[in-house]
């Protein structure tokens, strides 16, 4: 081999090869807390040494590591390689990182060119002291931010054969021929001296021949942080633009550059030193999460495991301990697009807390299959608890990964149920930018996205039910007006643009740990539904999905002049011309669902309903604050306007509430169809992380304005002329005096709602990430939260007239129905908190009137007159 080496000058030391924007500062004693919040152990570290196991071939390159971006590597005979060039390609390895303490670092791999013929410009080698956006914020920062985004000091060789330490010098090329790349190892040695690091990089032939030295030396800050293998294409190391490079004048791709033949391989990769620490505890997989709901005694959980091999294990297994040890109660193939297992297990003993395991054989270096597994608690039903606590979030992008504050603080709500109501991925999650095709990548491409929520949030999902369901942005589309599943090429003409058996993948990750769906028919391209219901506490929960069925307003609402179909701009717009025929919101087949469920109380007191977003248009600034004005917005669920008040009335006679998300602005309203209020209330919860803005900032006066409250508060019409009372908003600001102001200012968070059975009271909180729900000092709710409002208020159509109190002797809390005998209509139907209860109706005549316990236990009157109201 011919190798070049590129000496550094003491004088001049390495500030870690980072950005500019990014380079760190000296260690101070905020960021000396930070190491501590950082690390759960410190432990000497024990010597780290790879080992991939002969005669297996997947792209998931094992539970110690995690690979940037997932679908450009993989792991084959015994070693690890960058199978698509790119620039940034890197795996770290999550079980060691360096400390902030002196000591001595050595790191060496095994490494070669895949190669044949002449390389195209890049380098490849190791990146030590990795740090991620968050580092120098202890209350966010995490290793997983800096396995996912983290950039530190490089030490490898250039594809024209040029060892260096910090960055590759400009100006080389790619000049090497493959053959002298083909097989060699990198050694790194990094030595405590005075107030420096003394760096050496050292390259040896296969047979242990020195072919090359450099030395270099660092600031201790450089090397803390995270540990990595990189193979990059840098065509910037010869003076040329990427195969993806924007041409003059247009934007140039998001996301490092792809393209080039600069694929390496990797194997014996060793970590040792004083300078080294261990965390073992680290590993993510083989099985990475689960989600798991309980309904009438019936469990429903999915193991989401990494995309394994052909010749891995195929089973998940399921196992609960009992008196004897552990016991298995189930098992499942891995779904080979979604990755997923999903268990079943009907007559669940759903009266006690049962430990369980699921339980996958992983097969080891030494070629034998060893059980891996994950851990968590199915709770009990908690019937008897008086308050049932739901958590609620929407739009988990990624900038304060993983979200550490806002875990912390919902353990310490601790919540019964966790509802993710859409968006828990956006296509420029985890960087890298998005493919689409072939199918296989983009299955690949969207599920290192979806991992990245479950490394977020698995913790939370272990041990309590959790609902998630997609929208837009998770099945790669910026609105989904899915039109019953129809193919298209353009979203805004309703349907899916992805291909079929790619959106079934998505939602087969995201809810097959639901119960079974109401019907289960499939809607065009075989996509399949899951609407359904899931009762837990006593409390039940409609899941809809409001995207599914809804009509696109291309071709159907008018035409507008924004250059968006969705978005209406015109002052004179008349919302009455947008109410067109043909327009569907959930379809027919959920509002049956919804009337079924809202007649049904067997088993529950109160309930809940569950969207990707609000039946409204609560959001007139778009993009900022003050933003674009929208008149209208297609997007939001307050159009079509018969669709929505059509689901409305189906919620409000179950006296439901309405949670949702999506909006990026957090909003409590009390919806009306005919006037202000006669419907149901809904709370649409602030975005994880918001990136996008919204406000609430309404030009017309409202109808009626609310006392003693922010000016944006009372009665409207929204743009589709849908009556909203608007009593809280969190409307974005320039600063709210908390660091750091790129995230909070813009007023993310997560809701709690809270449904005491007792009572029967709902109540609804707004709470900032920041705030540490068991500290007031650290700050409260957002303006206007908390709210609490009487289940009785959900369907708050003033009336025209009663019925005679119903009485119930012997009975607590029975199932009232009452009955419109003019048409046959079911009115409403509730489980009254108490003996007796005193109908109201909105027409005179006779209804007939059902009390008791569902389904058999039901007394019927029948031509019951109605009285004057009070």
């Amino acid at each position: 081999m011919n190798w070049r080496y590129r000496p550094i000058r003491p004088s001049s030391p390495i500030t870690g090869g980072i950005r500019p924007s990014t380079r760190q500062t000296l260690c101070t004693m905020a960021a000396a807390a930070l190491l501590c919040a950082m690390t759960s152990t410190q432990a000497e570290a024990r010597a780290f040494a790879s080992a991939w196991p002969q005669g297996i071939t997947r792209v998931w390159v094992g539970p110690e590591y995690w690979a940037n971006p997932l679908q450009d590597w993989r792991i084959s005979d015994g070693r690890l390689e960058c199978t698509t060039s790119g620039g940034n390609r890197n795996v770290h390895l999550l079980t060691r990182q360096l400390r902030r303490r002196r000591g001595e670092l050595r790191m060496s791999v095994r490494m070669g060119s895949l190669t044949q013929g002449k390389l195209d410009a890049g380098w490849a080698g190791f990146r030590i002291g990795a740090k991620g956006r968050l580092f120098d914020i202890p209350e966010l920062a995490d290793y997983r931010d800096n396995a996912l985004r983290g950039a530190g000091l490089h030490a490898g060789i250039t594809t024209a054969g040029e060892l260096f330490i910090g960055k590759p010098k400009a100006g080389g090329g790619g000049s090497a021929a493959a053959a002298d790349l083909g097989e060699f190892e990198l050694r790194l040695t990094a030595v405590p001296d005075a107030e420096e690091y003394t760096l050496t990089l050292t390259g040896r032939a296969a047979n242990g021949e020195q072919l090359g030295q450099i030395t270099g030396t660092a600031k201790p800050e450089a090397l803390v942080g995270s540990l990595a293998l990189v193979c990059e294409y840098d065509p910037s190391l010869r003076g040329e633009r990427g195969a993806d490079a924007a041409a003059p004048g247009r934007r140039r791709r998001r996301g490092p550059p792809r393209g080039g033949n600069v694929r390496f391989w990797f194997r014996d990769w060793t970590v040792d030193g004083s300078k080294v620490e261990s965390h073992d505890d680290r590993t993510f997989g083989p099985i990475l999460w689960s989600q798991y709901t309980l309904s009438r005694r019936s469990l429903t959980i999915t193991a989401q495991m990494p995309p394994v091999g052909e010749r891995d294990t195929q089973e998940v297994r399921l196992q609960i301990r009992d008196g004897r040890g552990w016991r298995e109660v189930g098992k499942a193939r891995i779904d080979a697009d979604a990755r997923t297992a999903t268990i079943r297990v009907p007559g669940w003993d759903d009266s006690r807390r049962t430990p369980y395991r699921l339980a996958y054989a992983m097969i080891m270096p030494d070629g034998r299959a060893k059980d891996h597994h994950w851990t968590g608690t199915i709770r009990r039903d908690p019937v008897d608890k008086e308050t049932i606590v739901v958590a609620a979030f929407t739009g988990n992008s990624d900038p304060a990964f993983p979200n550490i504050d806002i875990v912390k603080h919902l353990k310490a709500h601790d919540p019964d149920v966790l509802f993710f109501s859409g968006d828990q991925i956006y296509e420029n999650v985890a960087g890298y930018g998005t493919e689409r095709s072939p199918i296989d990548r983009a299955c690949l491409d969207y599920l290192r996205k979806w991992y990245v929520y479950g490394w977020a949030f698995g913790e939370l999902m272990r041990d309590r039910p959790c609902i998630s369901i997609p929208d837009d942005h998770d099945v790669y589309q910026g609105n989904l007006w899915g039109a019953g599943g129809r193919p298209i090429d353009k979203g805004d003409r309703g349907g899916y643009v992805m291909p079929a058996p790619w959106v079934k993948m998505v939602e087969r990750t995201q809810t097959s740990n639901l119960p079974d769906p109401y019907d289960p028919t499939p809607i065009e391209q075989g996509i399949g539904v899951y609407y359904c219901e899931m009762s837990y506490g006593r409390v039940s929960f409609a899941v809809i999905e409001d995207r599914k069925f809804k009509s696109g307003p291309n071709g159907l609402a008018p035409a507008t002049t924004s250059g968006r179909a969705d978005h209406v701009i015109e002052p004179d717009f008349d919302p009455r011309t947008a109410d067109v025929a043909g327009a569907t919101l959930l379809g027919d087949r959920q509002l049956k669902f919804l009337a079924d469920w809202a007649a049904d109380w067997r088993g529950c007191d109160m309930k809940c309903a569950l969207s990707q977003t609000v039946f409204a248009g609560v959001a007139t600034n778009h993009g900022g604050s003050p933003g674009k004005y929208l008149v209208a917005d297609y997007d939001c669920n307050g159009w079509p306007q018969t669709g929505r008040n059509k689901a409305l009335h189906e919620i409000r006679r179950g006296f439901g509430l309405m949670i949702g998300g999506d909006q990026h602005l957090s909003t409590i309203v009390h919806h009306g169809i005919d006037d202000w209020d006669d419907a149901g209330w809904s709370f649409a919860v602030p975005s994880i992380t918001n990136f996008y803005l919204r406000a609430w900032q309404p030009r017309k006066p409202p109808h009626k304005r609310f006392e003693d409250m922010p000016s944006y508060t009372g009665e409207y019409l929204d743009g589709l002329g849908n009556h909203i009372s608007v009593w809280a908003a969190t409307n974005p600001e320039k600063s709210v005096g908390r660091e750091p102001e790129w995230l909070h200012s813009k007023k993310p968070g997560y809701g709690i709602v809270r449904f005491n059975k007792r009572t029967r009271k709902i109540t609804m909180e707004c709470w900032p990430r920041y705030v540490d729900p068991n500290d007031p000092k650290t700050g409260r709710q957002y303006e206007g939260w908390p709210k609490t409002i009487d289940q009785l208020d959900n369907y708050g159509r003033k009336a025209v007239a009663y019925l005679p109190t119903m009485m119930s002797p012997g009975m607590t809390n029975p199932v009232v129905q009452v009955i419109d005998e003019a048409d046959g209509d079911i009115v409403y139907t509730i489980r009254i908190n108490g003996d007796s209860f005193r109908p109201k109706v909105f027409r005179q005549g006779t209804y007939t009137v059902k009390i008791g316990e569902q389904p058999d236990n039901m007394t019927t009157i029948k031509s019951v007159p109605t009285l004057a109201p009070d």
